[in-house]
């Protein structure tokens, strides 16, 4: 597997030095160095076409496996999941990332908040993170993070910028940014388990071994998750009707299965998503 996706021998290089976060800081008002390390738009496979599956368009992707919402001005996306442990002896050197955003499913920009649970070669690596895509990802030093905490964390826009918030519920540190980003469409709302990229563009990097993550109320009891507003809708993913849509991560290459959703919880608020790599 990680042969078919070093596409970043650099940021590879220096990663395991720079994911950990730094310590000696608890501030929910820390903020870390930009890393070398990008959570990107969705990369559609082209190897399939989007099908319908019960009112729900699923499309493979090389980079997402989740739940978006497309529609018209979001401004506002929440999310909750459960961080997962990652099991490193099996995939050295490999990453995921779960995280709630605004935009990326069809446009050029992503606004986001989440987690990561990595693999520094055999070490696990656990940290909360924001971006403002193309900017750089951040790192949060504020908000440490471990295996089977509770986060809590949403994207909302004022009509001038965006401002996202994440809170580990089970320490009850937290951590607000606010950014103007200026292409912005505000097209669409996602929850997301994600194999990272490089910065500029670069390949897809190989996808950790994190078992399977729990998104939304049903399974970390945090009301008001999965849920978004846009111009015309308010509620759960469940709420949005036809333009629900699923991505499964593939691999680029052969189009195996690498990370695959469950379906929607039945009150339209939850799923999973579970390692499936090859």
């Amino acid at each position: 597997m990680l042969s078919k996706k070093l596409g970043c021998v650099f940021a590879l290089a220096v990663l395991p030095a720079l994911a950990q976060v730094p310590s000696g800081s608890t501030s929910p008002q820390t903020e870390s160095v930009v890393v070398p390390r990008q959570h990107a738009p969705r990369r559609a496979y082209p190897g399939t076409s989007p099908r319908v599956i019960e009112n729900v368009t699923v499309s493979d992707s090389t980079n997402w496996s989740g739940y978006a919402v497309t529609g018209s001005s979001f401004t506002s996306a929440k999310a909750s999941w459960i961080i997962p442990t990652v099991t490193c002896s099996k995939t050295p050197n490999t990453y995921s990332s779960f995280w709630v955003g605004i935009d990326g499913w069809t446009s050029s920009t992503v606004e986001q908040t989440g987690t990561d649970s990595d693999c520094n070669g055999s070490s696990p690596s656990y940290y909360a993170w924001y971006e403002f895509y193309p900017k750089g990802s951040v790192l949060i030093s504020g908000v440490p993070v471990s295996p089977g905490n509770k986060m809590d964390a949403q994207v909302v826009y004022n009509g001038t910028e965006f401002t996202i918030t994440i809170t580990n519920e089970t320490t009850g540190k937290s951590f607000s940014k606010s950014s103007r980003v200026g292409s912005a469409a505000r097209s669409s709302a996602e929850w997301i388990a994600e194999a990272p990229c490089c910065t500029n563009g670069g390949g897809i990097l190989p996808l950790a071994d994190f078992g399977t993550v729990d998104f939304g109320d049903d399974h970390t009891g945090i009301s008001g998750t999965n849920d978004a507003t846009d111009s015309s809708t308010t509620g759960a993913i469940g709420a949005f009707g036809s333009n629900i849509q699923e991505a499964i991560m593939v691999n680029g290459s052969t189009g195996a299965n690498e990370a695959v959703p469950s379906g929607l919880s039945s009150d339209g608020t939850s799923f999973t998503v579970t390692w499936d790599s090859e």
